[in-house]
């Protein structure tokens, strides 16, 4: 068995210590990292890789002692062959979340059933990917799914993550590399970081340019898991860069943003929804009753989104994951889609959006809100300024549900008497009366003094009054599971 010096002192170096004891800066190499996992004796499975080629299991080949870790490698690159071991798929698409589940599965049971009686002692593991890298045609730069399912100690129940990535890069060979690296990454962090998963997270960016490769879902399962929150490591990933937005289910469950959004008419409602108040739920059913009125709209292809920016999240400086997650989980608790994005200006949502659908987009917003919106200073950083942005923002067939405000003397403020610089007045009504600019006009005048902030306030300083300013069936959950700082 050949295994290069240079490496083995790398591993001495670098892995020797404990667990959570390597410093940044001084991170093992991708090398010393399979090295690691070859020279344990216990660590024992498959890869199973389906379009980009063995890159993983290559890694593993070439740094040697790699018998002692792989039972079996496979690519069942033909459809035919794919579809007779893991099974056929009901749409005939190949790089998806169903398709890696199937592979970790399978290669597992296989695991079980044919060596575990003589490797009693063994951690068993499978790894397994399924991806397409860059088109000929350049225009479209591959995605894929990849999967861990493994052991930390003999006969215990598994655990598993699984994650989407999406490549940057403009050159196959460069992804298939970038991929290897990662898939190194993520076997070595499920075996040695398992224990930090915001570690592990940062740490499957090691020795790769993040801007080669993106993350935009991750799932933790398994009882080395139990006590994660997917919706904690969807924030992770918007926090360290990884992707620019997540989404989450009702069930409080990461999916896949373009299977979500993909061909869908598309309804979005920003907030801060610390909490989720009357008038958020009036601005929520009364723009769908608009948006399911537009002749393209069509409702079983219909989606809405409660959306939270990351600069909001950022509010009060850093972030509060606890406060995060009362958000996430009164939102999921009603049922909603939501969405946690880097998007602070509203046309990098739409222009986001519109990568997955060419449907009837549409956006919810309060008075306040759609006057920053024509704000030149707010484009500032784009070279074509207020014209680029509203370029990206309207031409995917855009509409804005204007939710009024009230203002001095009990005035409704609306589309129709709204203040603009005056620069701005002739700019705008080319939007408004072509169509662009909604009002909604059955809203319930007296949800008009209802903010947030305010509530907030009040649930912190004990004003019970706090409970009629929220939806059914909310003060019962926030007191229950004491949100927001109510004691």
């Amino acid at each position: 068995m050949y295994i290069n010096s240079t490496i083995f002192v790398d591993l001495k170096k670098n892995l020797m210590s404990l667990p959570g004891e390597i410093e940044i800066e001084n991170r093992p190499s991708t090398e010393a990292k399979a090295l690691r996992i070859n020279l344990n004796n216990f660590i024992y499975g498959t890869f199973a890789e389906i379009g980009a080629g063995q890159e993983v299991a290559r890694q593993f080949f070439r740094i040697g002692g790699a018998s002692g870790t792989i039972a079996k490698t496979i690519s069942a690159y033909d459809k035919t062959f794919s579809d007779n071991i893991y099974g056929e798929e009901n749409d005939k698409r190949y790089v998806t979340e169903s398709r890696v589940d199937k592979m970790l599965d399978h290669e597992i049971d296989l695991l079980e059933t044919r060596i575990r009686k003589k490797n009693p002692e063994k951690m068993f593991f499978t790894y397994a990917n399924t991806v397409a890298t860059i088109d000929f045609a350049k225009k479209f730069k591959g995605h894929g799914w990849m999967g861990i399912r493994f052991q930390t100690k003999p006969q215990e129940k598994y655990s598993e993550i699984t994650l989407h990535i999406r490549f940057h890069q403009s050159e196959a060979r460069l992804q298939q590399e970038v991929l290897g690296i990662m898939g190194v990454n993520l076997i070595y962090g499920a075996f040695y970081k398992n224990n930090e998963p915001k570690k592990l997270l940062k740490y499957l960016y090691d020795h790769i340019d993040k801007d080669a490769i993106e993350i935009d879902t991750i799932n933790f399962k398994g009882p080395l898991f139990k006590d994660i929150d997917n919706r904690l490591m969807s924030l992770q990933l918007i926090k360290n860069g990884m992707t620019q937005a997540v989404m989450f289910n009702k069930e409080g469950n990461n999916i896949l943003p373009a299977a979500e959004l993909y061909k869908k008419n598309i309804l979005t409602i920003r907030g801060s929804f610390r909490p989720v108040t009357k008038v958020n739920i009036d601005m929520y059913e009364k723009s769908l009753d608009a948006f399911l009125k537009e002749p393209l709209v069509k409702k079983e292809k219909n989606l809405v989104i409660f959306e939270i920016t990351l600069s909001n999240l950022l509010s009060e400086g850093e972030i509060d994951e606890i406060d995060f997650m009362d958000r996430a989980k009164l939102l999921c608790s009603m049922g909603h889609t939501v969405m946690i994005s880097n998007f602070k200006e509203y046309y990098k949502l739409v222009d986001y959006l519109s990568r997955y659908t060419q449907k009837q987009l549409g956006l919810c917003m309060g008075v306040n809100n759609l006057i920053q919106v024509f704000d030149e200073h707010y484009y500032e950083d784009l070279d074509g300024g207020i014209l680029e942005a509203f370029g990206k923002m309207f031409h995917n067939n855009l509409k804005i549900y204007l939710y009024p405000n009230k203002g001095e003397n009990g005035k409704i403020i609306n589309s129709e008497n709204l203040k603009l610089e005056n620069r701005m007045k002739e700019f705008y009504k080319f939007f408004k009366y072509n169509g662009k600019i909604i009002d909604i006009q059955d809203f319930e005048i007296k949800y008009l003094d209802i903010f947030s902030r305010k509530v907030l306030e009040m649930i912190k300083n004990k004003n019970h009054d706090w409970e009629k300013f929220l939806p059914k069936k909310i003060p019962e959950i926030i007191k229950k599971n004491k949100m927001f700082g109510f004691k």
